[in-house]
């Protein structure tokens, strides 16, 4: 079916953390969000009318998750778009992502091992080694020509002292899809000296250019300390709905995540609707993928045309994939605190500083919106700025 991603949407008064509480992270209300990494694009109609039918059921007892209509959902889903196979056996279901993160960080390292990743990174990368009493060691990926590369002589020397690496693929903020080139040199030097490495999948469905996700368990023949942890949420807007997964070929490491879930955290449900979320999602809703993928490049096209013309200190690039722009202002002439402050007080807007992922003087900014929203967006952008320069 086709799909209006122009159509809006008020998610005002829904408890919506990108809409309602932005004075969470700005410290002011009624601002216009580009922050956190949903979108406001209504979901798949088929996860719409599923969600309906179990609604109208009435009855939501303990529900399980461990068989094979919600595993042959996944596995036929990674077949199909991303040519991997996956065995069922290795599927497990956790909450979120980064639950399933944090505990494969703690089952596959010790407290105060090393665990080096990517920077600028995704933010709560920080605290998921931190917190957890692991080291973090952070890769500082190298800015070319408007994107990013690994500098694979230091990556080397900083996997020699590490336990993990925690790979973030599509990476998060910078919209690296990595190459083959990178990811087999990845594996070559990881297997070398016995580094596990944990990917966090989520953005892999949005592929901008001609460069394509290659998930980390197609390396699984080649070395065999690799896990994956992923979700539809990101691709089709259902993070609320609560549902995630997790690849993990290793039976020791699977009975381990079970035990704990099982007797420790005592996350033995799943949630339904999440649930049938995935499995909706991943056997009935490519057209939904695709055209979103078309739409999200025509909005990166925005973007990139008028930073071009109306912002000419600040640099853009389209992305290899994900909906967040990384916008380079370190042309700009001002701080960040003063370029925040234009945008929060003047524009009236919200987007993500860089200095929160580890990125100095370049702004994230969710363009998963409709078209309306990204156009007023980008005109207070300006505005901010015109009154920023003229001070």
């Amino acid at each position: 079916m086709k799909y209006d991603f122009n159509e809006v949407h008020n998610r005002l008064g829904t408890y919506c953390t990108q809409w309602d509480y932005i004075q969470d992270r700005f410290n002011k209300k009624d601002l216009i969000p580009f922050s956190i990494s949903d979108t406001d694009f209504i979901i798949p109609k088929p996860i719409t009318e599923k969600i309906f039918e179990v609604a109208h059921h009435q009855i939501y007892g303990y529900t399980r998750w461990n068989h094979h209509d919600f595993k042959s959902s996944i596995t036929g889903y990674f077949e199909r778009r991303h040519h991997t196979h996956i065995e069922e056996d290795w599927i497990l279901y956790s909450p979120t992502v980064m639950y399933s993160v944090s505990l494969l960080i703690r089952l596959l390292s010790q407290p105060h091992d090393k665990v080096l990743t990517f920077e600028p990174m995704y933010d709560s990368f920080y605290t998921v080694i931190q917190d957890n009493d692991r080291q973090l060691v952070a890769h500082r990926l190298i800015s070319k020509d408007g994107s990013f590369e690994i500098d694979f002589d230091l990556f080397e020397k900083q996997a020699q002292e590490c336990q993990l690496l925690l790979l973030c693929s599509p990476h998060n903020p910078t919209g690296r899809i990595w190459t083959k080139e990178e990811m087999d040199q990845i594996i070559k030097i990881c297997k070398k000296y016995q580094v596990k490495i944990i990917s966090d999948e989520i953005h892999m469905d949005i592929q901008l250019r001609d460069r394509k996700h290659i998930p980390l368990l197609s390396y699984i023949h080649e070395y065999d300390e690799l896990y994956t942890a992923a979700s539809s949420s990101k691709t089709f807007n259902t993070p609320g709905l609560i549902g995630s997964y997790l690849m993990v070929p290793n039976e020791k490491i699977r009975e381990k995540f079970l035990m704990h879930t099982r007797r420790k955290d005592f996350l033995n449900s799943v949630s339904i609707f999440g649930m049938y979320a995935t499995m909706i999602g991943y056997t009935q809703c490519d057209d939904y993928i695709d055209q979103l993928n078309d739409y999200i490049k025509e909005n990166m096209k925005i973007v990139e045309e008028f930073i071009k013309k109306e912002l000419p200190d600040f640099k853009f690039k389209i992305p290899d994939g994900t909906y967040l722009a990384w916008i380079d202002a370190r042309d700009v002439p001002y701080t960040t605190e003063e370029i925040q402050d234009a945008l929060v007080n003047v524009g009236g807007i919200g987007i993500m500083k860089g200095e929160i992922y580890g990125g100095p003087k370049y702004l994230r900014m969710n363009i998963g919106c409709p078209q309306s929203k990204l156009k007023e967006g980008l005109r207070r952008f300006k505005i901010a700025m015109d009154a920023l320069y003229s001070k």
